[in-house]
């Protein structure tokens, strides 16, 4: 049953994610990103604090896999972010 429980919640958090990211305008995508960033951020501690804490072997390696994906989702973050960013800037900015 808790299976099904944990699906189902995971089917619903996969559809609201798709509903969300769809319905927002360019425009917003930045400061969204950075927001993003920000929970990233926080699950990058969490996975530190898994990773470190040594209960079980399967821990230690999960832990490992969650700060890895999350330390490629801040950085890809941040650099996306840098990117839209330097697009928005005046054209005096962009040449050295």
């Amino acid at each position: 049953m808790t299976l099904l429980i944990a699906l189902t919640l995971f089917v619903l958090a996969v559809f609201l994610g798709l509903e969300l990211i769809t319905k927002v305008p360019a425009m917003l995508h930045t400061p969204l990103m950075s927001g993003s960033n920000a929970v990233s951020g926080i699950t990058l501690i969490g996975a530190l604090v898994s990773a470190g804490s040594d209960h079980t072997m399967l821990t230690t390696t999960l832990g490992f896999v969650a700060v890895t994906l999350a330390t490629i989702n801040v950085v890809g973050g941040f650099l996306v972010t840098n990117r839209m960013l330097t697009m928005f800037a005046g054209r005096k900015k962009r040449r050295p």
